[in-house]
């Protein structure tokens, strides 16, 4: 019993940081297109920010569960850049890039909240200051878990969309045929650990680097 009440209390806390760190990544993708000429993603309703339209299922229960996940790719479409090489490179960028300033942010209010009512005695004061403390800290960790996560250059991640840019254009189409068993792969390292192992060290040390104490 005390673990369930354990897990909701949890879930409360990482819900509204998890839906924040989802929807302004993919919205940042699309916004960046649409400065770049594209307007695929306005087209489609993605630049919004209902959280609704971003949320893959899978990938909103993963970053819950294990702190990594993904959102429903936001649509664009390259015959719309001048640069089609440059501009794909910062559209990719632009959620992983978004979710690491949203990290810092976090970080910023909790440092904020300590710095201006570090001193409150006030049971009532120090319950809603501790509650707000607990989300930002989730949402360091859920921002940086989601960003750190979509610079593997596994598709479709950015980090894949990023890596293939600056591949030679042939291997480049050659590694984007892999795409359509990306996620397959993404399942199955998911359910074996490997992406647990190589990834969650790397973003408990960020987090720890930007939580105060």
């Amino acid at each position: 019993m005390h673990s369930m009440t354990s897990f909701v209390q949890e879930l409360v806390i990482f819900i509204i940081p998890v839906l924040i760190a989802i929807t302004f990544h993919e919205v940042a993708h699309g916004y960046v297109a649409y400065l770049l000429g594209d307007p695929t993603a306005k087209s489609a309703g993605r630049l919004s920010l209902n959280p609704i339209k971003h949320l893959d299922p899978i990938g909103a229960l993963a970053l819950l569960i294990v702190k990594v996940g993904w959102a429903k790719p936001v649509p664009i479409n390259p015959m719309f850049f001048k640069n089609p090489r440059r501009d794909l490179f910062l559209v990719a960028a632009a959620g992983p890039f978004c979710n690491f300033v949203l990290a810092l942010l976090f970080s910023l209010i909790i440092k904020i909240i300590l710095l201006l009512f570090g001193g409150v005695t006030s049971k009532g004061a120090l319950d809603i200051f501790s509650v707000l403390i607990d989300v930002c800290s989730a949402g360091i960790l859920v921002n940086v878990g989601l960003g750190l996560f979509n610079l593997l250059p596994i598709p479709p991640l950015d980090g894949s969309n990023m890596l293939m840019v600056l591949m030679p254009e042939n291997i480049a189409v050659g590694f984007s045929r892999f795409g359509k068993y990306g996620i397959i792969l993404i399942i199955f390292l998911f359910f074996t650990g490997v992406v647990q192992k190589i990834i969650l060290p790397v973003i408990y040390f960020t987090v720890s680097k930007l939580l105060p104490g």
